[in-house]
């Protein structure tokens, strides 16, 4: 977000999203709600500042995470509501913010990667093979610690009525996070076929 406000303050050119776009995707209940408002499909969340907050209507497991940060910093799978406070609480000592809670979406990872404007180009869409793990969930550490451990599939393997509502679904998200020139949607699909942002 600074670097682009910086950059315009400057006068210099740059290219991808402005300050605008940059903030409004740095804030994931700001980003989700604006996806919702534009038909996009994201998992129930609740933001929590203690842990103590109720659950109700949430399925477990879910994803514990900050509210602003980006790369999976933080990002925490809780199976069962006992050991919510914990993980809420690592969130607000260590990132000192809110923490995002969302039901988990067990199934497929997939990214999809945009370029352009007006006219959007949607890039094949890429898979990350989970194998037989236990825990299907893009932490910090497997992105950057186990990375070579974790094969990817390009394009990725979906049926052509399943690749075209991804492309739709990315360019929604794209559009209604206001990004300029490239983006990266992230998606998870369920058991039933059901993608999700």
């Amino acid at each position: 977000t600074h670097v682009p406000a910086m950059l315009e303050m400057a006068g210099v050119p740059y290219t991808g999203s402005s300050p605008l776009g940059h903030g409004l995707t740095d804030d994931k209940v700001i980003s989700k709600t604006l996806m919702r408002s534009c038909g996009v499909p994201t998992p129930n969340f609740r933001v929590m500042r203690s842990g103590t907050e109720s659950t109700e209507g949430l399925r477990f497991p879910v994803v514990v995470k900050p509210r602003h940060e980006d790369n999976s910093f933080g990002l925490q799978l809780v199976h069962e509501p006992a050991k919510l406070t914990q993980a809420v609480e690592m969130i607000i000592t260590q990132y000192a913010q809110d923490a995002l809670v969302e039901e988990y979406i067990d199934g497929r990872e997939i990214h999809v990667a945009l370029l352009g404007n007006r006219e959007i180009e949607v890039l094949p869409a890429v898979e990350h093979d989970f194998g037989g793990g236990q825990t299907r969930l893009m932490t910090w550490e497997v992105k950057y610690m186990d990375a070579a451990a974790l094969p990817r599939m390009c394009p990725a393997q979906v049926e052509s009525s399943l690749a075209t509502l991804l492309q739709d679904i990315a360019v929604a998200t794209f559009r209604a996070c206001q990004c300029r020139d490239y983006a990266r949607v992230d998606l998870r699909i369920d058991r039933s076929g059901q993608p999700f942002v």
